[in-house]
């Protein structure tokens, strides 16, 4: 298995359970929860592929598909739907974080086999990250993360931009990649606990 589909994987269930835990804090129906959970895991990865000129991953392979029905299953079999105050909680927070990171990952590789130059690595790794759970907070009326969180699309970008530089140099092995990750989710978890913010132009 590749680096590439590993961190697909984690961040399809990473993105699942995200997308559930938040459907829940905002009282959706089961199809709401379905539909939540489905764009958040395969949302940014359709525009990642679309844009790649790919066919979108999820309509060529069941992987997908059963990894976010399996992690609805799971959460439901947990009963996580009866904890509507997940949202703010370390289960969301920790999921959406490994979620954004590995997703950052896929993007800047699939950019990179695209041959896509900086700014596209970039922008594909931004997009992949963030595509899906921007597609579902407008969907549920809520302004989208990534522009107001705290270092949420930066740490995208960030993430995005040292692969890019690991592949100038060769070293985009699965040793680097998972230093890479653990960095990433950290940086997330400490900018969410420590409340950092990017300047804004308000008084």
């Amino acid at each position: 298995m590749t680096p590439l589909e590993i961190a697909d994987i984690i961040g399809i269930i990473s993105f699942a359970l995200s997308g559930f835990l938040i459907a829940v804090h905002y009282k959706l129906d089961i199809l709401g929860i379905f539909i939540s959970s489905f764009l958040t895991a395969l949302g940014g990865g359709m525009i990642r592929d679309v844009i790649a000129n790919k066919t979108p991953y999820v309509l060529t392979d069941n992987l997908p598909i059963i990894l976010v029905a399996t992690t609805l299953f799971i959460s439901l079999a947990l009963k996580l739907h009866k904890k509507t105050d997940l949202e703010g909680k370390t289960t969301f927070i920790i999921s959406d974080a490994i979620g954004l990171v590995s997703f950052a990952i896929t993007g800047a590789l699939i950019g990179i086999e695209a041959d896509f130059n900086f700014l596209g690595v970039l922008m594909l790794a931004f997009l992949t990250a963030v595509g899906g759970g921007t597609i579902r907070d407008i969907l549920i009326n809520k302004v989208p993360s990534i522009l107001v969180s705290e270092f949420y699309g930066t740490v995208a970008i960030i993430v995005g931009l040292v692969t890019y530089f690991l592949h100038l140099f060769h070293e985009t092995n699965i040793i680097n990649l998972t230093i890479l990750f653990i960095f990433g989710v950290t940086l997330r978890l400490l900018a969410y606990y420590k409340n950092w913010h990017l300047p804004t132009l308000s008084k």
